[in-house]
């Protein structure tokens, strides 16, 4: 095979990753060969996929009769609907800044059809045009996220400049553990170093301004587990492990197991579903305020003092509100 029919195979190869119909006659015309020349080509190309399936898979161009094209097909490869799922759960997470979201959408378009490409550019510019990203005090998520997880690989002990919710900035030496996704935000998990009880803190990684890493390894606790640490904790707020029994009357207990990872029905009686939870953090007494008259806590009791006492400070609040007003 001359240089020159190599580089154009390799071309329509290239071609056909970014999604392209590969048409014989428009290709011969482009590169001033004749069609036969391109269909010897495609062969070749064809040839190749067969012989390197250990590589790319199932791998094959597909034949058009209706417009006389080949399309490469990679089982390997995402779909053009998996992209486009895919595109539209990066939109919604808002965890990125506008400028990094673009530039990962616009790679992800290369390898999408050219019909289905102008079907992407249209829905993507309605949503990118009211696209609001969160605040960051980093430069960048994603090469935070990369360097994290480098520390997290090699079990090495790093400290973290951070801006605290309060806006307060502080450094914390720490040993990271994990990094998870939850509303719009990374997190770090991590045990601050030197603590004798070990229990997991949550840095978000937008807040992450500086990180210095040390020569010093950490030892993983065999008590860790990240998997039931996702399930257990949906807030990324800290806060004891408990098991949270309440009622619900909402419309929809589906969107509660949902939210609860480890959420079960325990009874159903007139339309009250009772709901077990096995839960990390605080932050499941403000999930479980926001549903409102439609939840009551049955225990433990010492949780459902705490309601209670929110409770009693929200109600308060409008008291006083009310006094104020009349």
């Amino acid at each position: 095979m001359t240089n020159l029919k190599l580089d154009r195979v390799l071309e329509l190869f290239l071609r056909g990753l970014r999604g392209e119909n590969l048409s014989a006659k428009k290709l011969a015309d482009e590169y001033h060969v004749s069609a036969r020349s391109i269909t010897r080509d495609i062969s070749s190309l064809e040839d190749f996929l067969a012989d390197h399936r250990d590589l790319l898979g199932n791998a094959y161009l597909e034949y058009s009769h209706s417009d006389h094209t080949y399309q490469l097909v990679l089982d390997e490869f995402l779909t053009n609907k998996e992209l486009l799922a895919m595109i539209k759960c990066l939109i919604g997470t808002r965890a990125f800044s506008k400028e990094e979201l673009l530039k990962i959408i616009g790679k992800l378009k290369k390898y999408t059809t050219v019909n289905d490409r102008a079907k992407f550019n249209k829905i993507v510019n309605n949503e990118i045009y009211c696209y609001k990203e969160i605040h960051f005090d980093c430069q960048s998520v994603i090469d935070l996220i990369y360097d994290l997880t480098e520390y997290i690989n090699t079990c090495r002990k790093i400290t973290i400049t951070y801006n605290k919710m309060s806006r307060e900035t502080v450094k914390r030496k720490i040993c990271p553990l994990a990094i998870m996704f939850s509303e719009y935000y990374f997190y770090l998990i991590a045990s601050i170093d030197g603590d004798e009880d070990n229990v997991p803190r949550y840095f978000r990684i937008d807040r992450i301004i500086g990180i210095v890493c040390h020569r010093e390894n950490f030892r993983r606790t065999l008590d860790f587990n990240e998997g039931e640490l996702r399930n257990l904790s949906q807030f990324m707020w800290p806060g004891k492990r408990q098991k949270v029994v309440f009622e619900f009357t909402g419309p929809s207990y589906q969107a509660i197991l949902d939210k609860l990872h480890t959420a079960k029905i325990l009874s159903i009686h007139n339309g009250v579903y009772t709901i077990e939870a096995d839960v990390y953090g605080d932050g499941i007494k403000m999930y479980l305020l926001s549903q409102g008259s439609w939840v009551k806590v049955i225990s433990p009791q010492s949780f459902v003092e705490e309601m209670k006492d929110e409770i009693r400070k929200m109600n308060n609040l409008y008291e006083k509100s009310g006094e104020e007003n009349g």
